[in-house]
């Protein structure tokens, strides 16, 4: 399956149309391919129907098959441990600035809006003919209203890297240059277009698509988009942060609020409800099995928890990157997890492991039934001596991490271990750390989250491909959002506010909160809000910009980071008195937390700079703090 491939060229405007997904998403069809012209663009109704489906190809997404899941390794949830060449590092030693931001997007953001800009520009002129004219009369209006909400979209994506920017609401022409040499809008006037944008269109947007359109934007989807516009702005990047104060345009006009504005934490409250007040999501739920009914939203086409997505091929490319390496897994495994992340899950119970009376052991081992613990549903799986720290934690646990001892559907059995301790040299069964390089994850803990336990990796050509969506917002958000609001506007949780975070927490088979005296103050529920968005959108790209608009990246991704002791010496193995090569020797050092990099975080990284390139052309321009 080919994606939709559209080449705007600034000077001259030539589009290349690539062939669409043969899927039952029928409005990514398009002509076959071939180099066209911007007249041809604009003079065929098939050529502008396929402008539209680049567009939607253009949705920044999430899964791990590209840069935007590499995220997931430059903040507290993993390390990339395929080593140096890889973007996380940059952002984990700080060597990164204004040249050299692989995450930056601020040209290819304004790329984008500008695509969208000619679509609104030249649709209602694109020629149409015989009984095609009473279908589009009504459709194209719709066009317009998703095309606005995805020109919004990308308009996000540069609000939440870089705060303030330019708005252009129309295409310019290379000999019109001058016109886009222009200041950035401070960040209430960015926000108030993006949220007033996405107001408007909810009410010319419908609230679903019959199966050919599924994927398109909503009502839901606009007014979501508002709802997490809301919340950045309210939050302390965003609203007050004094650290900003000398970020001025040349008239001296002020890009960052300083006056903190607890009122924006009611904007965002309202935005919010007004998603949930629509009545059209609803959580995924399995009964009896909190894993799987967590676990499928991410293995699974769902279309009623996500209210946005980005429609993405059949694939086992997400196996691929994410399973275990060697053995019958067949897996990349590139990303390590952290002992960071692993400690954020709480107990079932809803206690944080280091509370008293949690019940959470560090030491000793269990054995026992996970019901859902192996990938399906309706099964359980039979754990031996695995570590009391995997012990009755948040089901999300199960779902989302590969840990010592814990088991995996391969080759349709569910009763596969998986071994991450380091035992047997190089030609070991273990799928832990052999060499000084190579994938296997030297944390101790791999990603089980997206992995689809249907699809057989020994049975290339037989086995079918992994089906799901690409979650850019999904309920559990909106929920989050308003339990986040409303307890910062309330100065502390309302009844309201618990009710939201427990919908979330329901779901996975957690208990709702208060739990503890802490989670009825605001501090305390702030906490623990955050950690709900920490655990309930681990590799969902979520963590990376949620520690910067908390203004929490100097605290959780600055100094060491941390897993199990998945790659031991040889004196340490030795030291044990056993086989330096045998199982028991390498358990016997693993269980110990070490240092897995020193990572650095400073106040700069809270924003994206510029690109430096951008600042030469546009001289308006003005700098982020820092850089």
């Amino acid at each position: 399956m080919k994606r939709i491939k559209l080449l705007y060229k600034i000077a001259g405007l030539a589009v290349l149309l690539g062939t669409a997904l043969p899927s039952c998403k029928k409005f990514l069809d398009v002509v076959p391919s071939e180099l066209v012209t911007e007249d041809q663009v604009w003079g065929n109704i098939n050529n502008a129907n396929g402008a539209l489906a680049n567009l939607y190809s253009l949705i920044p997404g999430n899964l791990p098959d590209g840069w935007t899941f590499d995220i997931t390794a430059a903040t507290d949830e993993s390390y990339h441990h395929w080593g140096a060449g890889f973007y996380p590092l940059y952002y984990n030693t700080g060597a990164w600035n204004a040249a050299n931001n692989p995450y930056g997007t601020w040209t290819e953001s304004y790329q984008n809006i500008r695509k969208a800009n000619l679509f609104l520009e030249n649709i209602d002129k694109v020629p149409i003919t015989g009984d095609q004219q009473s279908y589009y009369q009504a459709v194209i209006p719709r066009y317009k209203a998703e095309v606005r909400f995805l020109r919004a979209l990308f308009y996000f994506d540069l609000f939440k890297k870089y705060g303030a920017a330019p708005i252009f609401t129309k295409s310019y022409k290379p000999a019109e240059g001058d016109a886009l040499r222009v200041p950035r809008a401070t960040v209430d006037e960015l926000v108030n277009y993006i949220v007033s944008e996405c107001q408007e269109i909810a009410e010319q947007l419908p609230t679903g698509y019959d199966n050919a359109n599924m994927g398109r934007a909503t009502k839901g989807a606009a007014l979501a988009l508002a709802s997490r516009t809301l919340s950045y702005a309210a939050s302390p990047l965003f609203n007050g942060n004094t650290l900003y104060a000398n970020v001025k345009n040349a008239d001296g006009t002020v890009l960052f609020n300083q006056t903190y504005d607890k009122n924006k934490w009611q904007k965002a409250a309202n935005a919010a409800k007004a998603v949930l007040d629509l009545n059209l999501y609803s959580l995924n739920k399995i009964a009896g099995d909190p894993i799987n009914s967590y676990a499928q939203v991410f293995n699974k086409r769902n279309w009623t928890e996500l209210i946005f997505v980005k429609v993405i091929a059949n694939s086992k490319s997400i196996e691929n990157e994410l399973l275990p390496y060697g053995g019958e897994f067949g897996g990349w495994g590139k990303y390590s997890v952290l002992q960071e992340l692993v400690d954020a899950y709480e107990m079932k119970n809803g206690y944080p492991i280091n509370y008293n009376g949690s019940g959470y052991q560090e030491t000793g081992f269990w054995s026992g039934d996970i019901y859902g613990g192996g990938g399906y549903t309706g099964q359980s799986v039979h754990v031996d001596n695995i570590s009391n720290m995997y012990k009755d934690r948040d089901p999300r646990f199960y779902a989302t991490i590969f840990f010592h001892g814990s088991k995996w559907a391969v080759a349709n059995t569910n009763n596969m271990p998986v071994w991450l301790a380091w035992w047997g040299a190089n030609g070991g069964t273990s799928q832990g750390w052999p060499k000084s390089t190579g994938t296997y994850p030297i944390s101790g803990y791999n990603v089980r989250k997206w992995i689809d336990p249907a699809v057989d990796m020994n049975n290339y050509w037989g086995s079918p491909d992994a089906q799901r969506n690409d979650p850019v917002i999904r309920l559990s958000e909106i929920y989050l959002n308003y339990a986040e609001a409303l307890n910062e506007y309330n100065e502390g949780p309302t009844p309201e506010a618990f009710a939201a975070i427990n919908m979330v927490r329901n779901r996975a088979g957690m208990p709702n909160l208060p739990i503890i005296p802490e989670d009825n103050t605001k501090e305390g529920f702030r906490k623990r809000v955050q950690n709900e968005n920490r655990i309930e959108f681990a590799f969902e790209a979520h963590r990376f910009w949620d520690v910067r608009r908390w203004l929490i990246g100097e605290k959780v991704d600055n100094g060491p980071v941390h897993g199990l002791n998945a790659r031991p010496t040889t004196a340490e193995l030795q030291a044990t008195g056993l086989d330096v090569n045998s199982k028991e020797a390498g358990l016997a050092v693993y269980y110990k937390r070490v240092t897995i990099q020193n990572r650095v975080f400073l106040p700069q990284h809270y924003l994206f700079p510029i690109p430096q390139t951008e600042l030469d052309v546009n001289k308006e321009l003005v700098q982020n703090y820092g850089w």
